[in-house]
């Protein structure tokens, strides 16, 4: 079976399936006397729910991973929004569905609108709706998860979960249990399932389609993180070869660990910058302990989404401030809230023909100033605890850059007015990811601090191809020429301007592509932690400025590069 690894590794284990609460619920009405009784049984299924979640929050142990915490809180979060109660309840009235049937409908439209949120990141959060409600409905009918057998299979036998989805409350559940990885119908990149297992660094592959109903109790599976198969009961003869495939990967995480403290130097002598992206910030901590010279890309939407209420300036202050001091002086830099036209934060759905190019991230934030004020406040206090640098998304246009400079000295006023202490020498600069600026760049470098290119959504628009549209995904291409030329001529640019420049795209995490990207110029790399020992790997077998020749060579006659060829 193929889906997508999210994790790199091989595991050999018997399957132990994970059970989930179906969507699929009995449907039938209630008469108009019971509508008030029903109401009653939803509100008390949604308060012992969150009771529940966050019952597990506060008693987390020690050495429960870290990023378990804020997702379980999130979820309760959720499920204490108010209009979650009100929406379903009006199903109930108006409507008379049952309470499982009205809580499915509410939360087949709330996914829904998620799943056309343009950003990746935000477009999986969907399943935070979905988890949530099948936590309800358990409680609603009395049940309670059932998670995998323990006794599956031999007493020497490691356990291979495959579910639907997990959610963060069933990991949490998890925790001990002899698992060597997770196998999942759901998910993507940045769900649940693949945070957590790159936290634990076991092997995971999500989007697998149909495999809790394929794969029985105690099958015999292969799980390949690099390719994304699953091999069901394979021969002894594939199984000889994964177990060496196992010892050899083994071999090479041993030895890639020695370089943690190396210097990621060129063969050359070319000083190379590795740094990682964040989404909460209790992953800063993953950064430092991978060796990141900083923190590249920290997106601060996590603080905004799954609730009503926005979050407050001091909110907004204790998390950024956390992850500046964390990082001892390192840089770290944090994007400002990067969210679409499809989804407002107060939860009213406004209609867009094309979410993607609508108002979204600085087009939404200049457009509501008092909350992008609030932002900016947050971070230049936080300035004051460490090197703080503003990224600013989707600039296009060099008006934004002048917005945005003057709602800074608007924010700086307003704290010096309060007398609140701030760091005015804030470095800004902006997400290199419209073509239209890499075209033009060059005003835009003499006007900013500092680059950063976000490949993820540079591509799509280059390619007018949507990464999360399965029947174009084969036609979304990072090793396109006019991709590479635009990284390049960005490259450039600030070069000549005299300002840093950073890939924080997915690319930048690829060590099959490590070396191209040197040959384009680059020397700061922003990923996610678990990739930089085999980034850092590439970087000091390379030879820079050989590279740059052969690359500059390859582009100028518009072919595509031959990684291959990179690597003689």
């Amino acid at each position: 079976m193929q889906g997508q690894g999210v994790v790199k590794g091989y595991a050999i284990g018997r399957a132990a399936i994970m059970s989930a609460a179906a969507l699929e619920v009995v449907h039938y009405r209630i008469a108009e006397q019971d509508v008030e009784a029903e109401c009653e049984r939803l509100k008390k299924a949604l308060a012992t729910a969150s009771g529940e979640l966050q019952a597990m929050a506060v008693s987390l142990p020690d050495d429960a991973p870290r990023e378990l915490g804020p997702l379980l809180t999130v979820h309760s979060l959720l499920l204490d929004d108010a209009a979650l109660l009100q929406e379903t309840c009006d199903l109930i009235i108006n409507r008379h569905y049952n309470a499982e049937w009205a809580l499915t409908t509410q939360g087949q439209l709330l996914a829904e609108q998620f799943s056309v949120m343009e950003d990746e990141y935000l477009r999986e959060r969907g399943a935070d709706i979905r988890q949530v409600i099948e936590r309800v409905l358990r409680v609603l009918s009395g049940s309670t998860a059932l998670l995998p057998s323990l006794e599956a299979g031999d007493a020497g036998d490691s356990l291979i979960v495959v579910a639907r989805d997990i959610s963060p409350a069933d990991m949490l559940k998890l925790r001990g249990a002899r698992f060597a990885a997770f196998l999942t119908d759901l998910g993507g990149p940045t769900s649940h399932t693949a945070i957590v297992a790159r936290s634990m660094n076991v092997p995971a592959v999500v989007g697998l389609g149909h495999i809790r109903m394929l794969v029985r109790d105690g099958d015999i599976l292969i799980a390949d993180g690099f390719t994304g198969a699953v091999l069901v009961n394979p021969s002894e003869l594939v199984l000889q070869e994964y177990r060496q495939r196992q010892a050899a990967y083994a071999g090479d995480r041993a030895e890639l660990a020695l370089l943690r403290d190396a210097p990621a130097v060129t063969l050359d002598g070319i000083q190379i910058k590795l740094e990682a992206n964040i989404e909460l910030p209790e992953e800063a901590v993953a950064a430092l302990q991978a060796g990141a010279d900083g923190i590249g890309l920290f997106r601060s939407e996590f603080l905004f989404m799954g609730r009503r209420d926005l979050p407050s300036e001091e909110e907004q202050y204790q998390a950024y401030a956390s992850v500046v001091r964390t990082m001892a002086g390192r840089p770290v830099t944090i994007r400002t809230l990067d969210l679409g036209a499809d989804k407002t934060l107060d939860g009213d759905v406004t209609v867009a023909t094309n979410p993607a190019l609508g108002l979204r991230a600085i087009r939404y934030c200049l457009a509501n100033p008092e909350l992008f004020a609030t932002q900016l406040r947050a971070l230049l206090r936080a300035s004051l605890h460490g090197h703080v640098r503003i990224l600013i998304p989707m600039i296009s246009h060099m008006h934004e850059v002048r917005a945005t400079k003057q709602a800074i000295e608007a924010a700086c006023e307003s704290l010096e007015a309060s007398g609140v202490p701030f760091a005015r020498n804030i470095s800004l600069g902006a997400m290199v990811e419209i073509p239209a600026m890499a075209i033009a760049i060059e005003p835009f470098a003499d006007a900013l601090d500092f680059l950063s290119i976000g490949t993820n959504d540079l591509i799509q628009y280059t390619l007018a191809i949507d990464r999360g549209d399965s029947e174009v995904a084969d036609l979304y291409d990072p090793m396109h020429p006019a991709v590479l030329r635009l990284i390049a001529h960005t490259i450039n640019s600030a070069e000549r301007a005299g300002i840093p420049v950073a890939v924080c795209g997915e690319i930048a995490g690829d060590s099959r592509v490590t070396r191209m990207l040197l040959g384009l110029g680059l020397t700061e790399f922003s990923m996610h932690p678990q990739q930089m020992l085999d980034v850092k790997k590439e970087v000091r077998l390379a030879h820079s400025n050989a590279l740059r020749v052969k690359v500059a060579s390859a582009l100028n006659r518009a072919e595509r590069i031959d990684l291959a060829a990179l690597s003689n």
